[in-house]
């Protein structure tokens, strides 16, 4: 069966996080939605197939998923994939042979890698721009032109975009518009309120919240962009299966929880690194000191648990690596863990050294994802670590 939310949109997020529609089962009250382990379903009646034929083409475990973060973005449909590069990557399919699209010049290095070294076979062109200056934005429109894509906060450099600006001006060009909302989840920023086509997210971070389940999810803010969406999503088979969506239901259920304590020690943690004279750079949207600071505020209710600092140095951040006690030293982020990476050669390897200095991902930049520790055994941790 197919789970559709009865709520009222009116209702908090926070309310929507628990009561979404898929809260529990409603053929026999379970208070959770049963894990649909089939690849088939039994029809009783060929001339009146079944909502569900086949799992690759719909999943009621992966259709509650679905409906679940189409709720929290406040778009029409949603779809769930194997990862966050499957959701993003199929997304970028919508376009055609001879499209031109304006990208984040600062992009996550997976999608960088999947732009520059696929999409670019396809005979698709690919403008980087500096998304902070509308002005260079709108400096990148060609004839060809069919989209562009924000990344923000960027990662790892936290850079803001505009997403209201750059919107209003695509949509004078008649110009499809993606974001990555993986840092900021619809928990505190909502591109489609603000007019955005489709909402990407690596739900492998945030929205599972506990380094166990890897998917990627993608929300259409039309029927008709979801009805391109579902097309790929089916032609590809790069599906989510039933045991990771219930994982990453679960997960979602307490995402409130966890980005609220995680945000409110990032900012302590921001502080205390911005005091520092030892530090080269912090970089968090929180800080009144970011450049973005404010525009963030205007389309955010939150500044994340995400923050990159500079230690000036690549030797000097190997040693702190080497140094921390309680972080996990690993790619990711967005867990209940803290996860200390190292974007040189890890989140951002797939970009030349030389491409990487030009964006501002340093030999010396360390990105910081604050789980649910407390934050002064965190700060502690790397201050004796800073000390080494």
């Amino acid at each position: 069966m197919a789970y559709s939310s009865d709520h009222s949109s009116s209702r908090k997020i926070d309310t929507k996080l628990i009561h979404f529609g898929a809260a529990f089962d409603k053929a026999t009250g379970a208070s959770s939605v049963p894990i649909y382990q089939a690849s088939t379903f039994h029809q009783e009646d060929i001339s009146n197939p079944p909502l569900h034929d086949y799992s690759r083409s719909g999943n009621p475990t992966r259709q509650a998923l679905e409906d679940y973060i189409a709720l929290l973005e406040g778009g029409a449909k949603g779809y769930a994939f194997a990862s966050g590069m499957a959701a993003i990557s199929t997304a970028f399919l919508i376009l055609s042979a001879g499209d031109h699209v304006i990208v984040t010049e600062d992009v996550y290095g997976g999608t960088y890698r999947f732009l520059t070294t696929v999409l670019n076979r396809m005979n698709i062109e690919i403008s980087f721009v500096d998304m902070t200056d509308l002005d260079q934005v709108k400096h990148a429109l060609r004839p060809n032109t069919r989209a562009v894509y924000m990344e923000t906060p960027s990662n790892p450099t936290l850079k803001i975009t505009d997403i209201g600006a750059v919107t209003a001006w695509a949509k004078e060009h008649h110009l499809l518009t993606m974001v990555d909302n993986t840092f900021m989840t619809p928990y505190y920023q909502r591109p489609i309120e603000m007019g955005v086509d489709i909402v990407l997210h690596s739900a492998t971070k945030f929205l599972g919240g506990h380094s166990d389940v890897l998917a990627g999810l993608a929300v259409a803010r039309t029927p008709e962009i979801g009805a391109q969406l579902k097309h790929l999503q089916n032609g590809l088979g790069t599906v989510l299966g039933p045991q990771d969506c219930w994982l990453l239901i679960r997960g979602m259920k307490t995402l409130a929880a966890r980005m609220n304590h995680s945000e409110k020690s990032t900012a302590k943690l921001a502080q205390w690194l911005n005091e520092r004279d030892d530090i080269e750079a912090v970089y968090y949207p929180g800080l009144e000191s970011h450049p973005g600071a404010t525009i963030h505020a205007s389309q955010s209710s939150g500044a994340g648990s995400v923050l990159s600092f500079d230690v000036g140095s690549g030797e000097r951040a190997k040693k702190v690596l080497d140094n921390v006690q309680i972080p996990l030293v690993a790619v990711s982020l967005g867990a209940v863990e803290s996860i200390l990476s190292y974007p040189a050669t890890m989140s951002h390897a797939a970009m030349g050294e030389g491409v990487r200095k030009e964006r501002g991902i340093t030999d010396g930049l360390l990105r910081f994802s604050v789980g649910l520790e407390d934050i002064d055994d965190l700060i502690a941790d790397l201050e004796q670590a800073l000390q080494e």
